[in-house]
């Protein structure tokens, strides 16, 4: 609480003088005694400072004024790494929805997901990261708190005891009886006056006036530590909202980071499980080699001699103007189940050579249970649906003179292929059913997109 500069009871007047006369300044009218208290409780505070701020001093109102500044820069670069927080948390978010729809599609490509979950690990990172930032700076502008009021009050201490120091001396040169200094302030024009006049008649020396001019640099340096500290505590509530808020958001954002992990290790689980199957099949095949060399060279032969009776077909139906010479529109993916071989280059053996793989897989196999229906990608005309020399299946359908799409292995004990060649399909019916039939290691679909008369990556249509 702010004290009155020189809180005091107005004393007695002294003993007039023989032969006292007024001096020259005392010619505008005889003051009364209530005029003369006033007076004087208005010039006291003068002495003090309340005339207006003393010049500053260049050291502890210049440290003062310094560390406000250097608080205020602090607060406002934490200001900017909120804003980043909250920029990485926008981006966090976007890559969070990325990688649920990507675990969410149908036949997920875990490979392309897992690294969606690894880039989303180093994002939650960089936003944990930022935020324990902003954490400690606000533990650190909480310790500065704690400075700036111990200051304050040091400062207001010494500041009590400077003023009480100088309001002692003040009533103690009053009390010397030298009453003309009431007639000195009352016709005193300026501050500069009443300090010479003050410190004529009531012994004011350098040193009195400096403790008054002291004060007031005091009182300076305390309002500008108040004002720091004030400015210090409002931030820093702002900024320990703002960091709550970005924990409830990181919280949330963790929470479906682990889902997005927890899905993904499933379909991981599935995936190596339908694989393990798959292998120990293929290890029973490769303990014959001579056998199983047969049996690539075999549908090798069959995939070159279908080939070329499929162009024949995609031909013969062009001219019939029976298929568009471009498909309008997207593919669907003909089965839901769990990915085992993408299209490409392939470490699996029972894969001929391609291009410059020593083996090629020409599209993507999707693995699920023994007759689930396989549904057209699109809508278009069957060109075959039947065995090749090797046993196998297929189901062979043209979307345009451009596009053909081929189902492999599908069933042909329990179900065989619902579509002959020549029936047009609509996209989502069902043409055929998953099975084993042909090379195969397990039940699973071989879904082949050709375009161009080239095979593409399956996952480039849908």
């Amino acid at each position: 609480m702010r004290r009155p500069a020189v809180p005091f009871l107005a004393p007695r007047p002294a003993p007039r003088a023989p032969g006292w006369e007024p001096g020259p300044r005392s010619r505008i009218r005889r003051p009364t005694f209530s005029s003369r208290l006033l007076a004087l409780l208005l010039v006291l505070p003068l002495l003090v400072g309340l005339s207006g701020p003393a010049p500053a001093r260049g050291d502890e109102l210049a440290d003062a004024q310094a560390r406000q500044r250097a608080l205020a820069a602090k607060i406002e670069a934490q200001r900017k790494e909120v804003a980043r927080l909250r920029t990485l948390q926008a981006g966090l978010v976007a890559d969070i929805a990325d990688t649920k729809s990507a675990l969410a599609e149908v036949n997920a490509d875990l490979a392309a997901t897992q690294r969606k979950v690894k880039r989303l690990a180093a994002d939650v990172e960089a936003v944990k990261a930022t935020y324990g930032e902003l954490v400690r700076q606000i533990g650190v502008l909480d310790r500065e708190i704690g400075g700036l009021e111990a200051e304050e009050a040091e400062r207001t201490h010494d500041l009590d005891s400077q003023i009480a120091r100088l309001e002692a001396r003040i009533r103690e040169a009053y009390r010397t009886g030298r009453t003309s200094l009431l007639e000195t302030v009352l016709s005193a024009e300026t501050f500069t006056d009443v300090l010479e006049d003050v410190g004529s008649y009531m012994d004011l020396g350098n040193q009195d006036r400096e403790l008054a001019i002291q004060i007031e640099r005091d009182r300076e340096t305390i309002r500008t530590v108040r004002d720091t500290l004030a400015q210090t505590r409002a931030s820093t509530a702002e900024l320990r909202n703002e960091a709550a808020a970005q924990k409830r958001a990181l919280d949330a954002r963790m929470k479906e980071y682990r889902a997005a992990q927890k899905r993904l290790a499933a379909l991981q689980k599935e995936t190596a499980r339908h694989l393990a199957v798959q292998r120990a099949a293929y290890a029973r095949m490769a303990a014959n080699q001579k056998s199983l060399k047969a049996a690539i060279a075999a549908n090798q032969a069959a995939q070159r001699k279908l080939n070329a009776r499929i162009a024949r077909l995609l031909a013969e139906q062009r001219s019939r103007g029976n298929i568009p010479s471009a498909y309008n529109g997207t593919l669907r993916w003909p089965l839901s189940g769990v990915i085992t071989q993408e299209f490409g280059c392939t470490g699996y053996g029972l894969e001929p050579p391609g291009g410059s793989c020593s083996h090629f897989h020409n599209g993507i196999d999707i693995a699920a249970r023994m007759y689930t229906p396989i549904h057209a990608a699109g809508s278009g005309v069957v060109l075959y649906a039947g065995p090749l020399s090797d046993g196998a299946w297929v189901v062979v359908i043209a979307h345009s003179s451009e596009l053909v799409t081929w189902y492999g292995h599908v069933d042909n004990r329990r179900h065989r292929p619902t579509v002959a060649a020549g029936d047009r399909v609509e996209t989502g019916q069902i043409v055929a059913y998953v099975g084993m039939t042909g090379m195969t290691t397990g039940p699973h679909l071989h879904w082949i997109v050709q375009f161009r008369g080239r095979w593409a990556n399956p996952r480039l249509f849908v």
